[in-house]
């Protein structure tokens, strides 16, 4: 199982994280009581800038229904936009997909995202199709693992994995608690599309094969990472101990992980992390013993357009392969955590 392009995609409207944030700043002048605090919050995050799916002015008065019609609209579009480049770049057709499976977890359709780019991009009435919904972060990881899981027992077949998040659209401009206060500052818009061959079909130069995974539920975490949802639509469940648990439990699964398959962390040339934040990203550094070189581009993935949610990782990935392009034989690990609380890791080898 191998995977064989990326391509990504994003709204047009792109903001500096100065303008989102004298936004903010007016838009809660008359309720913070402390308006500092928000402009810390939102530098803490280490963000220069990210995507919306609306002009920043259509915000203040979005309803519920209003921002996830947006969702199904915007999503579509730039869904469409990243699965078409992913598989141009690999010189496939929409009627040569066999699966695709579908993650957001900042919207909700029906029928789902995918059944619309049936229509929009012409893939074919068999392909079968795959939402999830829920995952969070961490689905940009267990996607690439569960579409591997399908072509373990279809190695003829092309899939695509499509993640969409629109975190602008979940937007409580009435919640001024900590953790939504983050949430404004860190997290962006924008797609990611993986193309993915069976090991039935030739393989593409320089990319590398999904080798195994791992899927990890952390027991009685649920209020970790997730969402409430009420009227107003999605509001952020984000406790401050995420990264505790990233450097409670991240070494040791890594390590369990390699060591099945006769590895060592050193074995590892290429880690691919989701950029779930600054305190995640040392987090991560500390606990597996990685260097600045190591994360580099996830840091720059989380300056330049935020945490995507479930696209992120996806994200890196891409950049990965086109920045570092590695040898036969070398190794690479891709890891990512969300709600459940739970991780999940994918070990890829070239």
């Amino acid at each position: 199982m191998r995977i064989s392009a990326v391509g990504t995609a994003a709204p047009p409207h792109y903001y500096d994280q100065e303008a989102l944030l004298a936004a903010f700043q007016v838009a809660w002048a008359a309720q913070h009581h402390n308006p500092r605090r928000v402009e810390q919050l939102h530098r803490a995050v280490q963000v220069g800038g990210r995507h919306l799916a609306l002009p920043m002015e259509a915000y203040p008065d979005l309803d519920f229904g209003q921002a996830n019609a947006a969702f199904v609209r915007v999503g579509t579009d730039i869904g469409a936009v990243a699965t078409t480049a992913a598989l141009e770049a690999v010189g496939l057709a929409p009627t040569d997909v066999d699966a695709i499976f579908t993650t957001t977890v900042t919207g909700v359709a029906t029928p789902s995202l995918d059944a619309r780019l049936v229509n929009r991009l012409g893939l074919r009435t068999d392909v079968r199709r795959t939402p999830m919904f829920g995952l969070g972060c961490v689905a940009g990881a267990a996607g690439i693992a569960r579409v591997a899981d399908y072509l373990a027992g279809h190695p003829d077949h092309v899939a695509v994995l499509l993640s969409v998040e629109l975190c602008s659209l979940t937007l409580q401009r009435a919640d001024l608690t900590i953790p939504n206060l983050i949430a404004t500052g860190l997290f962006g818009d924008g797609a990611a599309a993986v193309v993915m061959e069976g090991a039935g079909r030739a393989p593409r130069a320089g990319m590398p094969r999904v080798v195994a995974s791992r899927s990890r539920f952390y027991p009685d975490t649920e209020r970790v990472m997730g969402w409430d949802v009420g009227n107003t639509g999605f509001q952020i469940v984000l406790s401050a101990g995420v990264p505790d648990m990233v450097t409670q439990h991240m070494g040791t699964d890594v390590d369990a992980f390699l060591a099945e398959h006769g590895l060592v962390r050193a074995d590892i040339s290429r880690w691919i992390c989701h950029p779930g934040g600054p305190k995640v990203l040392k987090a991560f550094e500390s606990s597996l013993g990685l260097t600045p070189h190591d994360t580099a581009l996830t840091w720059t993935s989380l300056r330049e357009v935020g945490n995507l949610s479930s696209a992120s990782v996806l994200h890196v990935l891409r950049d990965t392969l086109a920045q570092r392009p590695c040898a036969p034989g070398e190794r690479g690990l891709i890891l990512a955590m969300g709600p459940g609380f739970c991780a999940e890791l994918v070990l890829l080898e070239w």
